[in-house]
């Protein structure tokens, strides 16, 4: 905004000394310089600026060669026309900033644009799919961690079932003298049979 003002107040100036030298030289001297040019004598050139990842372009101006109306104006007028000279150089030098200024606008409200795009679409669908699958993948381990629970529950049951079947029986056994609770009543097989077999 700032260069685009200053923009305006130079081409206003530039404007001015021209009406000056208009004025003070005459109107010929325009159609000499449209005809004697032959080459530019100030050109642009371009570079690339890295500004956070992204490339943007920026122009420069140079003089090539020397001044071919450098000695314009000596016969009358020739103040007014370095004035116009500096004035104009100064609002085309102005102009290639701005227009750097500007295309650097462009191109950083298009990578602006896209990376918005972009978090959009991580924030409203990638991000929110990702909060589902591990939601759901939450919820199966709970019930996994669940249906384990209950398992381990009825084996503890069915183990406690077994082994009250088990003490029903051995009381049983033992009621009836068939079990055998210390192991100095058991009777000794080697003590009893001699077995051919066995060395000592």
């Amino acid at each position: 905004m700032e260069t685009k003002e200053l923009m305006g107040e130079v081409m206003k100036e530039a404007q001015f000394s021209l009406a000056e030298a208009k004025f003070t030289v005459g109107n010929d001297f325009n159609a000499i310089v449209l005809q004697n040019v032959t080459k530019a004598q100030i050109k642009v050139k371009t570079r690339k600026d890295n500004v956070a990842g992204v490339n943007l372009p920026a122009f420069e101006s140079y003089q090539d060669g020397s001044d071919s109306y450098e000695f314009a104006g000596l016969a009358r007028g020739g103040q007014q026309l370095a004035k116009l000279k500096k004035n104009y150089a100064r609002a085309i030098q102005l102009l290639v900033e701005l227009a750097s200024l500007q295309t650097s606008f462009i191109t950083l409200d298009d990578v602006i644009k896209v990376t918005n795009r972009r978090v959009n679409a991580l924030e409203h669908v990638v991000i929110p799919r990702i909060e589902r699958t591990l939601e759901y993948i939450t919820s199966e381990l709970d019930e996994r961690e669940r249906e384990e629970f209950y398992r381990l529950k009825k084996i503890q049951e069915k183990k406690k079932k077994i082994r009250a079947k088990a003490e029903a029986e051995r009381a049983i056994k033992k009621a009836a003298g068939l079990l055998i609770e210390d192991e100095e009543d058991a009777p000794n097989i080697l003590a009893d049979h001699h077995d051919p077999d066995i060395l000592f």
